[in-house]
Parts: structure tokens; C-alpha cells; sequence
């Protein structure tokens, strides 16, 4: 006959399906077994105070120290409540509250030993029964609850049905993990290992489970069967992470993250909470540092215009700047629903009441001047554009009189109505542009830059590449046809993009906003560039998908406009530092106003003739470093050449 455990014979001997059918244990019932558990404990103390030979006559007393015993030990257990948690998920806040209640009741002993040896020279209780009584009891009470526990969860569901799983991180949070997967009897997991870097932990244990070295987890996930590996640590480096999900996905163990302490429901992790790593995850870098005073100096107390302001770029520009108390910011967009939303982000999340959605387009100058008027804005951070490069390649008069005519109205009404600072967010598509997207940026560009020169107005350019989990990004189209089964289509193999999180964007536009002197285009660091065809690989790694089983890779060829490589200088352009390691200025040749803005006039005029060579033609002329690739206006090229 097979050996069975001990937990199977306490589970069919007292672990009946009554005890753990799912119903509560009646609150009356956990109330009597605590007050029999403090008999028992002043019972053992005072045996044990006596050595067990107790005095006639100190037995005698028990008939009158049992009953004030059980109504101090009754009033503490109704006050704090210590009846109406559910045993089999005692926590550390019931021990607590066991230790503040017991120690409350022996206090209330000491006391009344204090008045009846004033009164009458004599103590009711021995104050060495009192201190055995408070150490068996905060004992009994708390050991007896966390048995129940762990035998309900071995009853519901035994050891040898769990899955392994190894927590990363053997601090605060990995203990607080473990508890979570411990309580959770749903989760059916059990932690076979820690995993941390630091070399006093490793060979320990906690809460017996041994502590492993980082070198050990690839031996870990070969020699075992591991289905999940537990991020615990809140604020580990990016490249970390990366090395620790390589390692997991090599071994077809899944990655989970445990979310931000502040994101935790009333405090306390559940394990719901706790996802699987996304990529965004690894493609996040270091933490930006922020002269924090300097944006504030910049912004506080300002009326602030966002244009654009419904977009990913716009809506996060809007979030970081509220930290900073302005005295107005203006929401501007074309979306009604999106600008909607981000309205009651604001009032629900923010609690914020100084602000003002406007619902507008600005290539209407009409519009755009009343609203300059009504508002006075003092700074303007301008994110409003068409982005998408194949939508724009079919559609060049929409995308100039957007991305130039809109650029240029917001611009000129902020010298009209004395706007201190504008901020342009524009593309790394702007650099040596091969689609009519990047070429407006650079248009739009070289106009505000010629204009910085002739006004008190200090305009400034900000340049970066994708970000991550933005409208068009990559990343959100991928997971959409990974949950939909595929395929994964990318447009070549050898594609590159670089990335940045929308919140480190948006931290860099406010930084050089609040540091520019006027006329600089700012670009920012990119960190390396990202084979697009690796991304997706990891993506479907990340999702428990084998790549050319479950899911596949269909290559579509690029698209109109779109080239393999993305750049973030012209070639003919150098770069400044700043102060800040992660903002650069280029160097770029400057336009005279007179010059740009006479064929600025003349290219929005054009959207008058909805001629797409004429108004590309000027385009190239305007920006000569403009090539188009795999467009239908490479043919213009040819003729220029």
C-alpha cells in the first residue's frame, strides 16, 4: 500500500466537507473556542507558575479568577473583534490583532492586581501567571488559526497537485508574494525557490524556502518543472529584466510581474494582480531624472495649451503637467470621444477643476484665433498631427494643411497673443524624410524654427522616435493578431525602430520645454534601435506561443513611404549637449521667415488644386534631403535628379 501522508488522514478524519464546505464558521462558535482557549491558558499558568503541585488553596481561587478572566478576555475579544476574521485565511493583521488583545486583557490583570493590593493588601491574579497566561495565549490563539489554515488549503488542494513557481527577489515583496499564492488556495502553486542578487541572502531560507543565487536560476528551470517565474522586485533595471525573461523563455517558463505597491487593493497584493510581463516592460530604460523645480518654475501658475491634447502624446503631456499646479490647462482636439474621455480622467482621478476641454481643429484659423482669445495661454505644447505614414502617402493635401497649415496657425496666433513658449512635438521621421509625414514635420519644423528668430515667442522642437503604446505604435497591432491567432505580419525582416514609453516622451518634452532658449530642435536618446522581427518573436514567446506552431510571421513588404531604417540627425547635422545626459540639440541649418514662410503660403495653397505631384513636388523643393521610397512619387525623384 502507497505511504499516505499525515495531511491525508487529518483531512478525512477532521477536514470533513462540513468543516470546509465553503460556509463560514458561525462567529458565535470562533468567539466560545477563544474564551476556552484562554481558560485552558490561565489553567497551564498557574500550573505551571506552581510546577505543577498547586497549593489547595490557589486552586480554590480559580472558581473566582476564571470568571474575571472570562469577562476581561470576553469585552477584549468583542472590542477588537478578534472573532470576525475567517480563520482559514488568518493574515498577519489577525495575529496582530490577537497580540493587541490579549496584551490589552493582561494589562487590565496587572491593573486590577494594582487595586486590590490597595484595597485590600492582596493580588487577584499572580503577576508570573499573567505573564505565562499572555505568552500561551497570544500563542494558542494564533498557532491554532494558522493550523486551520494551512490544513484547509492542503485540503483543498494537497502538495503533490501543486505547480512550482520561483519568485525573483527575496525581500519585503517576494515574502508578501509567497503569502499571496499561499492564501489563494485558486492558484494551485506552490514556491520552490527564491531567487535574489544579494550574496548575504543566498543559502538562507525564508518561511522554508531556500534562497538561490541569479547563476543558479538557468540550473533551477532545467533540473525542475517551473511554470511561472515571479518578478517581486518593484524597480529592477530594465536590462536585468531582460537577461532574467531570456533565460525563462528559453526554458518555456512564463514570466509574471507583481504591479506597483500603490496599485495593491487596500494595501494588500492579490493574486489577480499579478500579470504576465509585457514587452513594453523590457523595453522601458533607467528612470529619467528631472529638474523637477525648473519644469515647475516653467509651468506653475501658467495657462497651459495642449493641442492634440486627446492623443497619446497630447493626453500624457496633459497627465504630467497637471503635477506641476497650473493655473489653466486647455485640452484641444479634434476627437470628441477621446477628448471626453481624458475630461473625466481628469475629474475622477485628478480631482482637478482648472481646466478646459475644447473641441476644435486647428487648421480652422477662426477657431483657433477665439480660443486664443477666450484662453490667453501662456505656454503651448503643440502635439496636434496625422501620424500615420502609409495614410499620409495617399493623402498629402489633408496631411499639409494638418501637420503645415495647423503648425502654422497655432503658431502664429501664440506670437499674436504673446505666448512665452511653444513646444512642437514632432518625429525622428523628420530626418532625411522618404514619406510625406516626415516631410510636413520637417516643414512644420523649419517655419516655427525661422519664426523663433523674429518674435519674443521662444519656439522649440522636440524630436523622437516611436513610442511605445501609442495610436499606430507596433506593439498594440501585434498583440491584437497574437490574440487573434495570427499571423504576425511585419513589413521586412531587417526593419528597425527605436522606442521610448509614452510617460519618458512626454518627460523630455516638458524638460526641454522648461530648458529651451528658443529656436532649438531637441532630440532626444533613443537608446538602441529594435530589430522589429525580434520584437514579435519575443512578443509571441511572452504569450506562451511556439512561433511556427501555434503562431506565424508573414512578411507583407514595406509599406508606401515607410524606409527600414529610422534616423534621428540629418546627415549634415551635429549635436550640443545640455545639461541633461538624455537631451541633445541639433545643429541644423535655419531658414529666413520671409524665405520659408513665402513657400509655407504657396504649399497650402495648393490644397486648392488637390494635385498630389504639385503639392509633393513642393515638398521635395522645400526639403531637399526629401527621397521617397517604395511611393508612388519616387518618379518625382527621378526628374529631379
Amino acid at each position: 500500500m502507497p505511504k499516505i501522508c499525515i495531511f491525508e488522514h487529518l483531512n478525512h478524519i477532521l477536514l470533513t466537507p462540513f468543516l470546509f464546505s465553503g460556509r463560514n464558521t458561525p462567529r458565535w462558535i470562533i468567539f466560545t473556542l477563544d474564551l476556552c482557549v484562554c481558560v485552558f491558558s490561565v489553567v497551564l499558568a498557574l500550573f505551571l507558575r506552581f510546577n505543577f503541585n498547586v497549593p489547595f488553596n490557589e486552586l480554590v481561587k480559580l472558581k473566582f479568577i476564571l470568571p474575571f478572566v472570562l469577562a476581561v478576555r470576553g469585552m477584549s475579544f468583542y472590542y477588537f473583534k478578534t472573532y470576525s476574521g475567517i480563520v482559514r485565511y488568518t493574515s498577519t493583521k489577525d495575529a496582530s490583532r490577537i497580540l493587541k488583545t490579549i496584551f490589552t486583557g493582561s494589562f487590565a490583570f496587572a491593573l486590577s492586581n494594582i487595586l486590590s493590593w490597595l484595597v485590600r493588601d492582596v493580588f487577584i491574579i499572580p503577576y508570573s501567571v499573567i505573564v505565562i497566561d499572555f505568552i500561551t495565549s497570544v500563542f494558542v490563539l494564533t498557532a491554532g488559526r494558522l493550523l486551520v489554515k494551512t490544513l484547509y488549503l492542503e485540503y483543498k488542494n494537497p502538495t503533490r497537485a501543486k505547480t512550482s513557481v520561483i519568485i525573483y527577489g527575496a525581500g519585503e515583496a517576494g515574502i508578501i508574494t509567497k503569502r499571496t499564492l499561499d492564501r489563494d488556495a485558486g492558484t494551485k502553486y506552490k514556491v520552490m525557490a527564491f531567487v535574489d542578487d544579494n550574496a548575504n541572502k543566498v543559502g538562507r531560507e525564508m518561511e522554508g524556502v531556500r534562497i538561490h543565487a541569479v547563476s543558479e536560476l538557468e540550473n533551477l528551470l532545467q533540473n525542475n518543472t517551473v511554470a511561472h517565474l515571479i518578478i517581486s522586485i518593484q524597480h529592477l533595471p530594465a536590462h536585468h529584466k531582460q537577461e532574467i525573461v531570456d533565460v525563462c523563455l528559453a526554458n518555456n517558463t512564463k514570466i509574471l510581474n507583481v504591479p506597483p505597491v500603490t496599485t495593491w487593493i487596500n494595501g494588500e497584493l492579490s493574486f489577480k494582480q499579478i500579470k504576465k510581463v509585457r514587452i513594453e516592460d523590457l523595453l522601458e530604460r533607467e528612470p529619467i531624472r528631472l529638474d523637477v523645480m525648473q519644469i515647475k518654475q516653467h509651468i506653475s501658475g501658467k495657462r497651459i495649451l495642449v493641442t492634440g491634447a486627446a492623443g497619446s502624446i497630447g493626453s500624457e503631456i496633459v497627465r504630467q503637467i497637471v503635477a506641476f499646479n497650473p493655473e489653466k490647462i486647455i485640452l484641444l482636439d479634434c476627437a470628441e470621444s477621446p477628448l471626453y474621455d481624458i475630461e473625466l480622467e481628469l475629474i475622477d482621478k485628478f480631482r482637478m477643476k482648472n481646466f478646459e476641454t475644447v473641441l476644435g481643429d486647428v487648421r480652422y484659423e477662426e477657431r483657433m484665433r477665439n480660443l486664443f482669445r477666450t484662453f490667453r495661454p501662456e505656454i503651448v505644447f503643440h502635439a496636434a498631427a496625422y501620424k500615420h505614414v502609409p495614410m499620409m502617402e495617399n493623402n498629402p493635401s489633408e496631411s499639409i494643411l494638418t501637420n503645415v497649415n495647423g503648425t502654422k496657425i497655432i503658431a502664429d496666433l501664440s506670437v499674436e497673443f504673446g505666448v512665452q513658449t511653444f513646444v512642437m512635438v514632432s518625429t525622428d521621421k523628420a530626418v532625411n524624410p522618404t514619406n510625406i509625414m516626415g516631410a510636413t514635420k520637417r516643414i512644420a519644423e523649419m517655419y516655427i524654427q525661422s519664426l523663433n528668430k523674429k518674435t519674443d515667442t521662444r519656439f522649440i522642437t522636440t524630436r523622437f522616435g516611436n513610442v511605445l503604446g501609442s495610436n499606430g505604435s507596433v506593439i498594440p497591432r501585434f498583440r491584437k493578431q497574437i490574440e487573434s491567432g495570427g499571423p504576425v505580419t511585419i513589413t521586412h525582416p531587417d526593419i528597425t525602430r527605436y522606442f521610448m514609453t509614452i510617460p519618458e516622451a512626454c518627460q523630455l518634452v516638458l524638460e526641454a520645454g522648461s530648458m529651451g532658449k528658443g529656436g532649438e530642435i531637441f532630440i532626444f536618446d533613443m537608446g538602441d534601435s529594435v530589430r522589429i522581427s525580434d520584437l514579435a518573436k519575443k512578443m509571441i514567446k511572452l504569450s506562451g506561443l511556439t512561433l511556427g506552431k501555434d503562431i506565424q510571421i508573414a512578411y507583407t513588404g514595406l509599406r508606401p513611404g515607410e524606409k527600414l531604417y529610422e534616423e534621428l540627425l540629418n546627415d549634415g547635422e551635429n549635436t550640443l549637449p545640455t545639461h541633461h545626459e538624455k537631451i541633445m540639440i541639433a545643429k541644423v541649418a535655419e531658414c529666413e521667415y520671409e524665405t520659408i514662410n513665402l513657400q509655407v503660403n504657396k504649399l497650402i495653397a495648393l490644397f486648392e488644386t488637390q494635385n498630389n505631384d504639385a503639392i509633393v513636388r513642393m515638398m521635395k523643393d522645400m526639403v531637399p534631403e526629401f527621397i521617397s521610397n517604395n511611393s508612388i512619387y519616387e518618379r518625382l525623384d527621378a526628374v529631379r535628379v
